[in-house]
């Protein structure tokens, strides 16, 4: 038997909701689109952020430079000082040492020299010294001699090479050539 249904279908039941995915695609790269565009934007806006910063940055480091211009120039003047200051003092200190024998010399020298008697003439040939000059008195000469001898920068014998009385009005004048070996003590 054949059935018909006569009666019209029950329209309060609608279609059954199905979830169409076709349906969902698009909107899924729409929103993936959305989403893209506003991060490209905002790493944009940071860039641009950060490009001002460091603008700003380097205009600050350029204003800094232009003024500490004049102080790097003093800056290399002075250490351009320095070195040749330094190089002064470095010859300074070789012509010292190297100095020391003649220094030690002239102030033996000056030492043993008793009152009224000058030297005229001083002659080095490797370390004999020949010395030159007038005394008011052989005394003085003797003296001279004598503090030559007790010197620990002079070998013995100092010898009296010439001595000449030279009469004068107010007194009598010795000239006289001594003739001494240098020998600083260690050598």
């Amino acid at each position: 038997m054949i059935r018909i249904n006569l009666l019209a279908p029950d329209r309060r039941k609608g279609p059954k909701a199905s979830f169409d995915v076709a349906r969902l695609i698009p909107f899924a790269c729409s929103l993936v689109l959305v989403v893209a565009i506003a991060a490209m934007g905002g790493w944009y806006w940071w860039l641009e952020g950060e490009a001002v910063r460091l603008d700003e940055e380097i205009a600050v480091s350029q204003r800094e430079q232009e003024r500490l211009q004049s102080v790097l120039v003093q800056v290399a003047r002075f250490e351009s000082r320095k070195v040749a200051l330094e190089q002064r003092v470095a010859l300074i200190e070789q012509l010292r040492h190297g100095q020391t024998g003649p220094v030690h010399m002239l102030d033996e020298l000056s030492r043993s020299l008793p009152d009224r008697l000058w030297l005229t003439e001083l002659k080095q040939e490797q370390a004999e010294l020949t010395i030159q000059g007038r005394a008011s008195s052989l005394t003085a000469l003797s003296d001279f001699v004598g503090n030559l001898e007790l010197s620990s920068y002079f070998r013995r014998p100092v010898e009296i090479l010439n001595s000449q009385v030279e009469p004068l009005a107010q007194g009598d004048l010795i000239r006289f050539t001594v003739k001494a070996e240098f020998a600083p003590p260690g050598s």
